[in-house]
Protein backbone atom coordinates (compact mmCIF):
# COMPACT_ATOMS: atom_id res chain seq x y z
CA UNK A 1 0.00 0.00 0.00
CA UNK A 2 1.31 3.42 -0.92
CA UNK A 3 2.25 5.05 2.37
CA UNK A 4 1.32 8.52 1.20
CA UNK A 5 -2.18 7.43 0.25
CA UNK A 6 -2.70 6.08 3.76
CA UNK A 7 -1.30 9.12 5.56
CA UNK A 8 -3.60 11.52 7.32
CA UNK A 9 -3.02 14.53 9.49
CA UNK A 10 -4.75 17.56 10.93
CA UNK A 11 -3.41 20.84 9.62
CA UNK A 12 -3.99 24.28 11.12
CA UNK A 13 -3.71 27.29 8.87
CA UNK A 14 -1.90 30.43 10.03
CA UNK A 15 -3.39 31.81 13.23
CA UNK A 16 -4.91 35.04 11.97
CA UNK A 17 -8.31 36.66 12.26
CA UNK A 18 -9.75 36.93 8.78
CA UNK A 19 -11.81 39.82 7.50
CA UNK A 20 -13.21 40.36 4.02
CA UNK A 21 -10.37 41.05 1.62
CA UNK A 22 -10.75 43.53 -1.17
CA UNK A 23 -7.19 43.49 -2.48
CA UNK A 24 -5.54 40.07 -2.85
CA UNK A 25 -1.89 40.39 -1.93
CA UNK A 26 0.94 38.38 -3.45
CA UNK A 27 1.30 36.64 -0.09
CA UNK A 28 -2.38 35.63 -0.02
CA UNK A 29 -2.27 34.38 -3.60
CA UNK A 30 0.85 32.31 -2.85
CA UNK A 31 -0.85 30.87 0.24
CA UNK A 32 -3.97 30.01 -1.79
CA UNK A 33 -1.94 28.27 -4.49
CA UNK A 34 -0.17 26.13 -1.91
CA UNK A 35 -3.51 25.27 -0.31
CA UNK A 36 -5.09 24.26 -3.61
CA UNK A 37 -2.06 22.19 -4.59
CA UNK A 38 -2.16 20.38 -1.29
CA UNK A 39 -5.88 19.75 -0.97
CA UNK A 40 -7.36 20.06 -4.48
CA UNK A 41 -4.52 18.83 -6.70
CA UNK A 42 -3.77 22.14 -8.42
CA UNK A 43 -1.16 21.50 -11.11
CA UNK A 44 2.10 23.40 -11.34
CA UNK A 45 0.85 25.30 -14.38
CA UNK A 46 0.69 28.95 -13.34
CA UNK A 47 0.25 30.82 -16.63
CA UNK A 48 -3.31 31.72 -17.67
CA UNK A 49 -4.90 29.69 -20.41
CA UNK A 50 -3.97 30.85 -23.88
CA UNK A 51 -7.24 29.62 -25.29
CA UNK A 52 -9.87 32.28 -25.86
CA UNK A 53 -12.50 31.94 -23.19
CA UNK A 54 -10.41 29.38 -21.32
CA UNK A 55 -10.40 28.98 -17.53
CA UNK A 56 -7.08 28.93 -15.72
CA UNK A 57 -6.22 25.94 -13.48
CA UNK A 58 -6.28 28.29 -10.48
CA UNK A 59 -9.80 29.47 -11.28
CA UNK A 60 -10.97 25.91 -11.90
CA UNK A 61 -9.68 24.73 -8.52
CA UNK A 62 -11.13 27.77 -6.74
CA UNK A 63 -14.54 26.87 -8.18
CA UNK A 64 -14.07 23.27 -7.00
CA UNK A 65 -13.02 24.35 -3.51
CA UNK A 66 -15.82 26.91 -3.15
CA UNK A 67 -18.38 24.35 -4.27
CA UNK A 68 -17.03 21.75 -1.85
CA UNK A 69 -17.39 24.02 1.18
CA UNK A 70 -20.69 25.55 0.09
CA UNK A 71 -19.25 29.01 -0.52
CA UNK A 72 -20.39 31.54 -3.07
CA UNK A 73 -18.93 30.11 -6.28
CA UNK A 74 -17.07 32.92 -8.03
CA UNK A 75 -13.83 31.34 -9.19
CA UNK A 76 -11.98 34.29 -7.66
CA UNK A 77 -9.89 34.52 -4.53
CA UNK A 78 -11.94 36.61 -2.13
CA UNK A 79 -12.08 37.15 1.62
CA UNK A 80 -14.63 34.40 2.24
CA UNK A 81 -12.49 31.86 0.41
CA UNK A 82 -9.29 32.88 2.18
CA UNK A 83 -11.01 32.67 5.54
CA UNK A 84 -12.12 29.11 4.79
CA UNK A 85 -8.59 28.18 3.71
CA UNK A 86 -7.21 29.39 7.04
CA UNK A 87 -9.52 27.33 9.24
CA UNK A 88 -8.21 24.36 11.26
CA UNK A 89 -8.55 21.25 9.15
CA UNK A 90 -7.35 17.78 8.34
CA UNK A 91 -4.72 17.41 5.65
CA UNK A 92 -6.29 14.80 3.41
CA UNK A 93 -7.15 16.18 -0.08
CA UNK A 94 -10.83 17.05 -0.40
CA UNK A 95 -11.48 16.32 -4.05
CA UNK A 96 -13.70 13.34 -4.89
CA UNK A 97 -14.97 13.16 -1.30
CA UNK A 98 -18.72 12.63 -0.97
CA UNK A 99 -20.53 11.56 2.18
CA UNK A 100 -18.65 9.04 4.30
CA UNK A 101 -15.70 7.55 2.43
CA UNK A 102 -13.51 4.54 3.12
CA UNK A 103 -10.38 3.12 1.58
CA UNK A 104 -12.07 -0.11 0.60
CA UNK A 105 -12.17 -3.53 2.23
CA UNK A 106 -8.41 -3.90 1.89
CA UNK A 107 -7.82 -0.92 4.17
CA UNK A 108 -9.52 -2.22 7.27
CA UNK A 109 -8.50 -4.47 10.13
CA UNK A 110 -9.17 -8.16 9.64
CA UNK A 111 -9.97 -8.62 13.33
CA UNK A 112 -12.33 -7.03 15.82
CA UNK A 113 -10.11 -7.05 18.92
CA UNK A 114 -7.47 -4.33 18.58
CA UNK A 115 -4.75 -3.16 20.93
CA UNK A 116 -3.37 0.31 21.51
CA UNK A 117 -0.42 1.72 23.39
CA UNK A 118 0.36 5.28 24.44
CA UNK A 119 4.12 5.41 23.92
CA UNK A 120 4.62 8.77 25.64
CA UNK A 121 2.61 11.69 27.01
CA UNK A 122 2.25 15.40 26.32
CA UNK A 123 3.19 17.79 29.14
CA UNK A 124 0.08 19.84 28.33
CA UNK A 125 -2.18 17.42 30.21
CA UNK A 126 -1.97 14.99 33.10
CA UNK A 127 -1.41 11.31 32.37
CA UNK A 128 -4.94 10.58 33.58
CA UNK A 129 -6.41 13.19 31.21
CA UNK A 130 -4.51 11.80 28.22
CA UNK A 131 -5.51 8.22 29.07
CA UNK A 132 -9.13 9.26 29.47
CA UNK A 133 -9.15 11.23 26.19
CA UNK A 134 -7.62 8.38 24.18
CA UNK A 135 -9.85 5.73 25.72
CA UNK A 136 -12.96 7.84 25.15
CA UNK A 137 -11.95 8.57 21.54
CA UNK A 138 -11.61 4.85 20.81
CA UNK A 139 -14.93 4.11 22.51
CA UNK A 140 -16.63 6.50 20.09
CA UNK A 141 -16.06 3.83 17.43
CA UNK A 142 -16.43 0.79 19.71
CA UNK A 143 -19.95 1.84 20.75
CA UNK A 144 -21.31 1.38 17.22
CA UNK A 145 -19.26 -1.61 15.98
CA UNK A 146 -18.06 -5.01 17.24
CA UNK A 147 -14.58 -3.49 17.69
CA UNK A 148 -12.90 -3.68 21.10
CA UNK A 149 -9.73 -1.90 22.22
CA UNK A 150 -7.30 -3.12 24.87
CA UNK A 151 -4.52 -0.94 26.21
CA UNK A 152 -0.98 -2.32 26.35
CA UNK A 153 1.76 -0.97 28.61
CA UNK A 154 4.64 -2.37 26.55
CA UNK A 155 5.39 -4.08 23.27
CA UNK A 156 3.87 -3.37 19.86
CA UNK A 157 0.16 -2.63 19.63
CA UNK A 158 -2.06 -2.34 16.56
CA UNK A 159 -2.41 1.40 17.18
CA UNK A 160 0.75 3.02 18.55
CA UNK A 161 0.08 6.54 19.88
CA UNK A 162 2.84 9.07 20.45
CA UNK A 163 3.54 12.78 20.90
CA UNK A 164 6.48 14.18 18.95
CA UNK A 165 8.01 17.35 17.50
CA UNK A 166 9.48 18.08 14.07
CA UNK A 167 11.06 15.01 12.40
CA UNK A 168 10.04 11.90 14.31
CA UNK A 169 10.96 8.97 12.10
CA UNK A 170 8.06 8.54 9.69
CA UNK A 171 9.14 10.88 6.83
CA UNK A 172 6.30 13.26 7.66
CA UNK A 173 7.85 15.78 10.06
CA UNK A 174 5.74 18.13 12.10
CA UNK A 175 6.28 21.84 11.51
CA UNK A 176 6.05 23.53 14.88
CA UNK A 177 3.18 25.45 16.52
CA UNK A 178 0.16 26.55 14.56
CA UNK A 179 0.16 24.11 11.69
CA UNK A 180 -0.02 20.31 11.67
CA UNK A 181 -1.88 18.98 14.71
CA UNK A 182 -1.57 15.24 14.19
CA UNK A 183 -1.45 12.49 11.63
CA UNK A 184 -2.40 8.84 11.42
CA UNK A 185 -2.04 5.88 9.09
CA UNK A 186 -4.76 3.63 7.69
CA UNK A 187 -4.87 -0.06 8.74
CA UNK A 188 -1.84 -1.98 7.51
CA UNK A 189 1.24 -3.72 8.84
CA UNK A 190 4.08 -1.83 10.48
CA UNK A 191 3.17 1.81 10.95
CA UNK A 192 -0.39 1.18 9.76
CA UNK A 193 -2.98 2.38 12.27
CA UNK A 194 -0.50 4.47 14.25
CA UNK A 195 -1.38 8.02 15.33
CA UNK A 196 1.12 10.81 16.04
CA UNK A 197 0.33 14.13 17.71
CA UNK A 198 2.40 17.30 17.31
CA UNK A 199 3.73 18.15 20.76
CA UNK A 200 4.32 21.75 19.67
CA UNK A 201 0.54 22.21 19.74
CA UNK A 202 -1.40 22.86 22.94
CA UNK A 203 -3.77 20.00 23.72
CA UNK A 204 -6.45 20.33 26.39
CA UNK A 205 -8.83 17.98 28.17
CA UNK A 206 -12.17 19.76 27.93
CA UNK A 207 -11.77 23.47 27.29
CA UNK A 208 -9.27 26.29 27.27
CA UNK A 209 -6.83 27.78 24.83
CA UNK A 210 -5.95 24.76 22.77
CA UNK A 211 -7.27 21.75 20.90
CA UNK A 212 -9.37 19.15 22.69
CA UNK A 213 -7.35 15.96 22.45
CA UNK A 214 -10.45 13.77 22.52
CA UNK A 215 -11.84 15.42 19.36
CA UNK A 216 -8.55 15.33 17.45
CA UNK A 217 -7.91 11.72 18.50
CA UNK A 218 -11.43 10.53 17.64
CA UNK A 219 -11.03 11.91 14.11
CA UNK A 220 -7.54 10.40 13.75
CA UNK A 221 -8.72 7.01 14.97
CA UNK A 222 -11.36 7.10 12.25
CA UNK A 223 -8.45 7.11 9.80
CA UNK A 224 -6.65 4.43 11.85
CA UNK A 225 -9.72 2.22 11.33
CA UNK A 226 -9.99 2.86 7.58
CA UNK A 227 -12.21 5.92 7.11
CA UNK A 228 -11.43 8.75 4.69
CA UNK A 229 -13.06 12.17 4.96
CA UNK A 230 -16.71 13.07 4.59
CA UNK A 231 -18.02 16.25 3.03
CA UNK A 232 -21.07 16.19 5.31
CA UNK A 233 -20.86 19.22 7.59
CA UNK A 234 -21.08 18.14 11.20
CA UNK A 235 -19.58 14.70 10.58
CA UNK A 236 -16.62 13.80 12.76
CA UNK A 237 -14.70 12.93 9.58
CA UNK A 238 -15.45 16.32 7.98
CA UNK A 239 -12.11 17.94 7.05
CA UNK A 240 -12.39 20.97 9.32
CA UNK A 241 -11.68 20.86 13.05
CA UNK A 242 -14.48 22.34 15.15
CA UNK A 243 -15.25 22.49 18.85
CA UNK A 244 -17.84 20.13 20.31
CA UNK A 245 -18.57 19.44 23.95
CA UNK A 246 -16.68 16.22 24.74
CA UNK A 247 -19.04 15.42 27.62
CA UNK A 248 -22.11 15.29 25.37
CA UNK A 249 -20.52 14.18 22.08
CA UNK A 250 -22.48 11.63 20.05
CA UNK A 251 -21.06 10.16 16.84
CA UNK A 252 -22.98 11.64 13.87
CA UNK A 253 -24.97 9.26 11.71
CA UNK A 254 -22.76 9.78 8.65
CA UNK A 255 -19.76 8.48 10.61
CA UNK A 256 -21.81 5.61 12.01
CA UNK A 257 -22.75 4.52 8.50
CA UNK A 258 -19.14 4.80 7.37
CA UNK A 259 -17.57 2.71 10.11
CA UNK A 260 -20.37 0.13 10.01
CA UNK A 261 -19.81 -0.29 6.27
CA UNK A 262 -16.38 -1.66 7.22
CA UNK A 263 -17.04 -3.59 10.43
CA UNK A 264 -20.79 -3.95 10.73
CA UNK A 265 -23.03 -2.80 13.61
CA UNK A 266 -22.53 -3.65 17.26
CA UNK A 267 -24.27 -6.96 18.03
CA UNK A 268 -27.46 -6.62 20.04
CA UNK A 269 -27.84 -9.22 22.75
CA UNK A 270 -31.17 -11.04 22.79
CA UNK A 271 -32.45 -10.73 26.37
CA UNK A 272 -34.45 -13.92 25.89
CA UNK A 273 -31.29 -15.92 25.18
CA UNK A 274 -30.15 -18.09 28.06
CA UNK A 275 -27.19 -16.67 29.90
CA UNK A 276 -27.54 -13.11 28.68
CA UNK A 277 -29.53 -11.85 31.65
CA UNK A 278 -27.35 -10.16 34.28
CA UNK A 279 -27.29 -11.93 37.65
CA UNK A 280 -29.81 -10.59 40.15
CA UNK A 281 -29.48 -10.14 43.89
CA UNK A 282 -31.47 -13.35 44.40
CA UNK A 283 -29.07 -15.18 42.06
CA UNK A 284 -26.07 -14.53 44.28
CA UNK A 285 -27.81 -16.32 47.15
CA UNK A 286 -28.17 -19.39 44.95
CA UNK A 287 -26.05 -22.21 46.34
CA UNK A 288 -24.60 -22.87 42.87
CA UNK A 289 -23.39 -19.32 42.26
CA UNK A 290 -19.64 -19.14 41.53
CA UNK A 291 -18.11 -15.69 41.97
CA UNK A 292 -15.31 -14.37 39.78
CA UNK A 293 -13.64 -12.57 42.70
CA UNK A 294 -14.28 -11.44 46.28
CA UNK A 295 -12.39 -8.81 48.26
CA UNK A 296 -12.67 -6.43 51.17
CA UNK A 297 -12.58 -2.71 50.49
CA UNK A 298 -12.89 0.17 52.95
CA UNK A 299 -14.85 -1.86 55.49
CA UNK A 300 -17.07 -3.54 52.91
CA UNK A 301 -16.98 -6.87 51.13
CA UNK A 302 -17.32 -6.84 47.35
CA UNK A 303 -18.49 -9.82 45.29
CA UNK A 304 -17.83 -9.84 41.53
CA UNK A 305 -19.73 -11.77 38.88
CA UNK A 306 -19.46 -11.06 35.14
CA UNK A 307 -19.72 -7.28 34.66
CA UNK A 308 -21.44 -6.67 38.04
CA UNK A 309 -20.44 -6.26 41.65
CA UNK A 310 -22.31 -6.41 44.96
CA UNK A 311 -21.17 -4.46 48.01
CA UNK A 312 -22.20 -5.34 51.54
CA UNK A 313 -21.40 -3.44 54.71
CA UNK A 314 -20.79 -5.52 57.83
CA UNK A 315 -23.11 -3.27 59.84
CA UNK A 316 -26.05 -2.63 57.52
CA UNK A 317 -25.87 -6.04 55.77
CA UNK A 318 -27.56 -4.41 52.78
CA UNK A 319 -26.47 -5.49 49.28
CA UNK A 320 -25.79 -2.76 46.72
CA UNK A 321 -25.47 -3.82 43.09
CA UNK A 322 -23.79 -1.92 40.25
CA UNK A 323 -21.74 -2.39 37.10
CA UNK A 324 -18.02 -2.67 37.75
CA UNK A 325 -17.40 0.20 35.32
CA UNK A 326 -19.92 2.39 37.12
CA UNK A 327 -17.91 2.02 40.30
CA UNK A 328 -14.48 2.19 38.65
CA UNK A 329 -15.01 3.81 35.21
CA UNK A 330 -11.58 2.78 33.93
CA UNK A 331 -11.71 -0.82 35.11
CA UNK A 332 -12.16 -3.82 32.78
CA UNK A 333 -15.74 -4.95 32.20
CA UNK A 334 -15.15 -8.13 34.19
CA UNK A 335 -12.33 -9.35 36.41
CA UNK A 336 -10.56 -12.56 37.41
CA UNK A 337 -9.26 -11.56 40.85
CA UNK A 338 -9.05 -8.66 43.30
CA UNK A 339 -7.43 -7.73 46.59
CA UNK A 340 -7.26 -4.73 48.90
CA UNK A 341 -3.83 -3.41 49.85
CA UNK A 342 -3.85 -0.60 52.41
CA UNK A 343 -5.81 2.21 50.68
CA UNK A 344 -5.61 0.66 47.19
CA UNK A 345 -7.59 -2.01 45.41
CA UNK A 346 -6.02 -4.18 42.69
CA UNK A 347 -8.15 -5.74 39.94
CA UNK A 348 -6.83 -8.48 37.63
CA UNK A 349 -8.00 -9.42 34.15
CA UNK A 350 -6.06 -11.87 31.97
CA UNK A 351 -2.41 -10.84 32.43
CA UNK A 352 -3.11 -7.20 33.32
CA UNK A 353 -3.56 -5.51 36.70
CA UNK A 354 -5.36 -2.23 37.52
CA UNK A 355 -4.77 -0.27 40.73
CA UNK A 356 -7.34 2.22 42.05
CA UNK A 357 -7.18 4.83 44.78
CA UNK A 358 -10.84 5.42 45.51
CA UNK A 359 -12.45 5.48 42.06
CA UNK A 360 -9.33 6.89 40.36
CA UNK A 361 -6.92 4.75 38.37
CA UNK A 362 -3.38 5.03 39.75
CA UNK A 363 -0.93 6.63 37.32
CA UNK A 364 0.89 4.07 35.18
CA UNK A 365 -1.80 1.38 35.43
CA UNK A 366 -2.91 -0.99 34.06
CA UNK A 367 0.35 -2.91 34.04
CA UNK A 368 1.42 -6.42 33.15
CA UNK A 369 1.04 -8.67 36.17
CA UNK A 370 4.71 -9.60 35.81
CA UNK A 371 5.29 -6.78 38.34
CA UNK A 372 4.36 -9.46 40.89
CA UNK A 373 6.77 -12.00 39.29
CA UNK A 374 3.84 -14.04 37.99
CA UNK A 375 5.43 -14.98 34.68
CA UNK A 376 4.85 -18.71 35.25
CA UNK A 377 1.05 -18.21 35.61
CA UNK A 378 -0.88 -17.56 32.35
CA UNK A 379 -3.61 -15.84 34.38
CA UNK A 380 -4.87 -15.44 37.95
CA UNK A 381 -7.90 -17.24 39.40
CA UNK A 382 -7.82 -15.49 42.80
CA UNK A 383 -5.67 -13.22 44.95
CA UNK A 384 -5.58 -11.91 48.51
CA UNK A 385 -3.49 -9.76 50.84
CA UNK A 386 -2.96 -10.86 54.44
CA UNK A 387 -2.76 -7.78 56.67
CA UNK A 388 -1.22 -9.78 59.53
CA UNK A 389 1.65 -11.38 57.63
CA UNK A 390 2.01 -8.72 54.95
CA UNK A 391 1.97 -11.39 52.24
CA UNK A 392 0.17 -11.40 48.89
CA UNK A 393 -1.02 -14.80 47.69
CA UNK A 394 -2.08 -15.64 44.13
CA UNK A 395 -3.95 -18.75 43.00
CA UNK A 396 -4.03 -20.47 39.63
CA UNK A 397 -5.53 -23.90 39.01
CA UNK A 398 -4.43 -26.06 41.97
CA UNK A 399 -1.39 -23.97 42.84
CA UNK A 400 -0.62 -20.91 44.92
CA UNK A 401 2.22 -18.39 44.88
CA UNK A 402 2.99 -16.17 47.87
CA UNK A 403 5.37 -13.24 48.32
CA UNK A 404 6.03 -10.56 50.90
CA UNK A 405 5.56 -6.85 50.24
CA UNK A 406 9.23 -6.36 49.40
CA UNK A 407 8.97 -9.34 47.01
CA UNK A 408 12.15 -10.78 48.54
CA UNK A 409 10.61 -13.89 50.09
CA UNK A 410 8.50 -16.04 47.79
CA UNK A 411 7.23 -19.57 47.83
CA UNK A 412 5.09 -21.76 45.62
CA UNK A 413 3.16 -24.96 46.14
CA UNK A 414 -0.04 -26.93 45.79
CA UNK A 415 -3.15 -25.46 47.38
CA UNK A 416 -4.12 -28.58 49.36
CA UNK A 417 -0.66 -28.71 50.97
CA UNK A 418 -1.17 -25.31 52.59
CA UNK A 419 -4.96 -25.41 52.89
CA UNK A 420 -6.12 -28.92 53.87
CA UNK A 421 -9.59 -30.15 52.90
CA UNK A 422 -9.61 -27.93 49.80
CA UNK A 423 -9.15 -30.24 46.81
CA UNK A 424 -10.49 -28.08 43.99
CA UNK A 425 -9.04 -24.92 42.52
CA UNK A 426 -9.49 -21.61 44.33
CA UNK A 427 -11.85 -19.32 42.40
CA UNK A 428 -11.92 -16.37 44.83
CA UNK A 429 -10.15 -15.42 48.05
CA UNK A 430 -9.92 -12.75 50.73
CA UNK A 431 -8.59 -12.27 54.26
CA UNK A 432 -10.68 -10.69 57.00
CA UNK A 433 -10.62 -10.59 60.80
CA UNK A 434 -7.67 -12.94 61.16
CA UNK A 435 -9.19 -15.61 58.90
CA UNK A 436 -8.56 -16.58 55.31
CA UNK A 437 -11.63 -17.28 53.16
CA UNK A 438 -11.17 -19.35 50.01
CA UNK A 439 -13.90 -20.05 47.46
CA UNK A 440 -13.88 -23.24 45.43
CA UNK A 441 -16.86 -23.69 43.18
CA UNK A 442 -19.98 -23.12 45.29
CA UNK A 443 -18.16 -23.81 48.57
CA UNK A 444 -16.26 -21.44 50.83
CA UNK A 445 -13.56 -22.45 53.30
CA UNK A 446 -12.46 -20.47 56.34
CA UNK A 447 -8.96 -21.00 57.73
CA UNK A 448 -7.89 -19.51 61.04
CA UNK A 449 -4.20 -19.36 61.90
CA UNK A 450 -5.01 -18.59 65.55
CA UNK A 451 -7.53 -21.32 66.34
CA UNK A 452 -6.09 -23.87 63.92
CA UNK A 453 -9.30 -25.06 62.37
CA UNK A 454 -11.09 -24.80 59.09
CA UNK A 455 -14.75 -24.34 58.32
CA UNK A 456 -16.56 -25.17 55.13
CA UNK A 457 -19.30 -22.62 54.62
CA UNK A 458 -21.79 -21.94 51.91
CA UNK A 459 -20.53 -18.84 50.16
CA UNK A 460 -23.77 -16.97 50.87
CA UNK A 461 -22.61 -16.84 54.50
CA UNK A 462 -21.62 -13.18 54.02
CA UNK A 463 -24.61 -12.23 51.88
CA UNK A 464 -27.33 -12.12 54.53
CA UNK A 465 -28.55 -15.52 53.36
CA UNK A 466 -29.14 -18.62 55.47
CA UNK A 467 -25.87 -20.13 56.71
CA UNK A 468 -24.92 -23.77 56.53
CA UNK A 469 -21.49 -24.85 57.68
CA UNK A 470 -19.46 -27.90 58.59
CA UNK A 471 -16.46 -27.93 60.93
CA UNK A 472 -13.25 -29.82 60.19
CA UNK A 473 -10.66 -30.63 62.89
Amino acid sequence: MNSFSTFFFFSLAAAVYCVPVTNVTIENRSFAEKYLKRFFNLTNERAPSTRRGGISPMTNKLIEMQSFFGLNVTGTLNGETLEMMKKPRCGVPDEKVASFSTFGDKSKWNKMSLTYRIVNYTPDMSVEEVDNSIQKALQVWAKVTPLTFTKLQSGTADIMISFARQAHGDYYPFDGPGSTLAHAFAPSFGIGGDAHFDDDENFVFRSGRGYILFLVAAHEFGHSLGLDHSRVKGALMYPLYSYRNPDTFVLPQDDVQGIQSLYGPKPVKDPSTTGTQPPTTSDICDSNMQFDAVTTWQGEKIFFKDSYLWRINSQSRTLQKSLITEFWPRAPNSIDAAFEYKNLIFLFKDNQVWAFLGSNLVQGFPKDFSIFHLNFFPKIDAAMYDTQTGRITFFYDNYFYSLNEAQTRRYYGKVNQKFPDLNGKVTAAFQDGGSTFLFSGSNMFEYSSHRRFSLRLQQKYFLNCDTIYKRFF
